[in-house]
């Protein structure tokens, strides 16, 4: 029987969730397994870098999770064939602000300003259509009241909608009536998907001017997993790595993703350095929390992704494993996989941090 590590907290890689182990990396494993009849026992690990020095050492024989295969790993260790590739990518939240900021300037845009201009500009138009079906002159001039007032009741009646039987009489009148609704509503649902991206955007522009790339990060506060290639990039932009959140800047060890999520919402760190899958996953719980998660950076340092294999594992059994891998990836398993996994994060709520 295989011994097979995983590692907690990896979201969603792999994770125990209820007792239970789950995430990307697992269930491909247990594919993998039941396409080749190959028994197993879960063991858990502390983090990856133990998990791989006791593949290494042989006291495991599969190690199960999103492990990069860099060039240092790929001298020290033996892995299966990638099933994915994936970089590293920084998270942040956008300011408290950011959002009210955003929905200000999207509304004195020019492209918005036009479009409403545009709106009015039909809306006029059509006012002065009903005016001349409905003779609305003869009518002001038997009421006693000015043109003015009865044409700006004409137009605020097809602006909002309402109390169209004030205006209209004639099948002419109503057929105009029915032209400015349709004109109304199509450019309200127009107006409201625009500033919708202009705020996503204004977001995300936001985050992404702060960041030229990932060494602008080195006087922050940064999140990351220990045992992972996000703690050897911190090394090597020369950060301090300590324990827990503090005042000055520095790698912050996390016991899981969704810690750092908590923290982040806390605002004990300004940042999350982790793979871009688990970022990802990490944005789609980040409703419940009030905050907005933004990819400051992507696409930094992209490698591929495999298990990590015991030196002492058979030829045979790794040749086995390889090709179950090579045909669930072929067959769109592993991008079903892939894509249940980021669901997954949206409709699960973040647990708080320890």
């Amino acid at each position: 029987m295989l011994k097979v590590g995983v590692v907690d907290g990896s979201q969603p890689c792999s994770y125990r969730d209820g007792g239970a182990w789950s995430g990307l990396a697992v269930e491909l494993w247990a594919r993998v397994a039941q396409r080749e009849a190959l028994p197993y026992v879960l063991v858990p690990m502390p983090s990856i870098r133990a998990m791989l020095e006791a593949t290494r050492n042989a006291q495991l024989d599969v190690a199960v999770e999103c492990i990069n295969i860099t060039p240092k790993r790929l001298q020290q260790y033996r892995f299966s064939l990638p099933f994915q590739e994936d970089g590293q990518a920084v998270l942040v939240a956008s300011d408290r602000f950011s959002l009210s900021k955003a929905f200000v300037e999207a509304l004195l845009s020019p492209s918005l300003l036009r479009m409403v201009g545009v709106l009015l500009l039909a809306l006029l138009v059509m006012s002065a259509a009903i005016w001349w079906c409905e003779d609305h002159a003869a009518q002001v001039r038997q009421a006693g009241r000015g043109a003015l007032h009865r044409f700006v009741m004409i137009f605020t009646i097809l602006l909002t909608g309402e109390g169209d039987a004030a205006i209209v009489d004639t099948s002419r009148g109503r057929a105009v009536l029915m032209a400015g609704y349709l004109v109304r509503n199509i450019s309200s649902a127009v107006l409201v998907g625009f500033l919708t991206v202009e705020l996503v955007q204004e977001a995300q522009g936001r985050a992404s001017r702060s960041f030229d790339n990932v060494s602008d990060i080195a006087q922050l506060r940064v999140a990351y997993k220990p045992g992972t290639v996000s703690e050897e990039l911190l090394r090597e932009l020369g950060m301090p790595l300590q324990p827990s959140a503090a005042e000055a800047g520095g790698g912050v060890a996390v016991p899981s993703m969704r810690a750092s999520l908590e923290l982040l919402q806390q605002q004990r760190i300004d940042a999350v350095l982790a793979d871009e899958l688990q970022l990802r996953y990490l944005a789609g719980q980040a409703p419940g929390l009030g905050i907005v998660p933004v990819l400051a950076i992507s696409g930094i340092r992209p490698e591929l992704q495999g298990f990590a294999l015991s030196p002492r594992l058979p030829a045979a059994t790794v040749a086995r494993i390889d090709l179950a891998i090579t045909e669930l990836k072929r067959s769109g398993v592993l991008e079903q996989l892939r894509q249940r996994a980021l669901a997954a994060g949206s409709q699960t709520q973040p647990s708080p941090a320890p």
